[in-house]
């Protein structure tokens, strides 16, 4: 894993209409992420907060969806800013709401395939946003950011993909908010879906080790896109999609951690904090802790587990 984290500000707050995801970037800041991953030894830069490309677009066929122009925006300016800062460093955007990831992703697949790589996505979130602009009943675009950098129909106005992502290469942990739609389309496709049943029967460590393998295996890059509803409110407040029954503290660590002993990881999108439902800083102070996680703080040194070949 390179060790020059590029801090991206992205107070995208356009993807639904509660307000508050703006504030996130700088509530990441004020709770010591940049220092965090100094302690660890990695260089940090900090783009600021970015601006989104102003743009015109059509109104959408259905009439549910706003803020349409300003999220295509965004996914435009996000998605050049991380072409750009993925040849320096391992880009981190600060968010601003999941319609971001529309961008970041994108612009993540554009790179890899600059470097005839696949990418990957590990999409720690309680929803799929599988959705398209088309089938969106709420008209809100934070949920379909997975639809887009997969190429589904429906997204008129957005810029076009120079690289789509492979659904069979993304795997969903921490679901259980999925709207019929979305779970029609999805079982049509080969991605990995870790519901909070499985990982109650079987856990979260098997069906994370074996995605991690198959990103080795294939020499991916390995875009990590977390969403503060992955975990349970009860520890993570400040988020206006809270879905009971979410990950525990010691469960996303323990994610996290792993990716870290993977070394594999290339991008990271931190998403959906609102500071304005937080708790003292409470949301804020985690997601940094979890991202510490991710990039090397553990309490004991453990041997690397390699991700290849005979585990017995």
């Amino acid at each position: 894993m390179d060790k020059h984290i590029i801090l991206i500000g992205a107070p995208v707050d356009c993807g639904k209409r509660n307000q508050g995801c703006r504030m996130g970037p700088d509530a990441y800041r004020v709770a010591g992420l940049a220092q965090a991953a100094t302690a660890l030894g990695y260089e940090v830069s900090d783009l600021g907060n970015l601006n989104p490309e102003i743009v015109e677009v059509q109104p959408h066929r259905n009439p549910a969806v706003h803020s349409l122009a300003e999220t295509v925006g965004w996914t435009k300016t996000l998605a050049t800013t991380a072409q750009a800062a993925a040849r320096e460093g391992v880009p981190v955007f600060l968010g601003g709401d999941h319609a971001l990831a529309a961008g970041s992703v994108s612009g993540m697949a554009a790179h890899a395939k600059s470097q005839d790589r696949p990418l990957f996505v590990l999409w720690l979130d309680a929803h799929s946003d599988f959705h398209t602009p088309d089938t969106t009943e709420s008209g809100n675009l934070h949920g379909t950011p997975v639809g887009y950098f997969t190429g589904r129909e429906g997204f008129d106005g957005f810029p076009p993909l120079e690289a789509t992502v492979d659904p069979a290469n993304i795997c969903m942990i921490g679901l259980r908010s999925v709207d019929p739609p979305e779970r029609e389309a999805l079982s049509k496709t080969d991605a990995t879906l870790v519901d909070m049943r499985t990982i109650d029967e079987e856990g979260i460590v098997a069906p994370l080790r074996t995605f991690l393998e198959r990103v080795e295996a294939e020499n991916g890059l390995l875009h990590v896109s977390l969403d503060v509803d992955f975990l349970d409110p009860a520890v993570a407040p400040a988020v206006g999609t809270t879905v009971p029954g979410g990950a525990t503290f010691r469960e996303a660590h323990l994610v996290l951690e792993l990716v870290h002993d993977s070394g594999l990881l290339s991008s990271l999108d931190l998403v959906e904090l609102n500071p304005f439902l937080d708790e003292r800083g409470r949301t804020a102070s985690l997601m940094v802790d979890l991202t510490a996680s991710l990039l090397g703080k553990r309490i004991f040194d453990r041997p690397t587990r390699p991700f290849s070949g005979n585990h017995a």
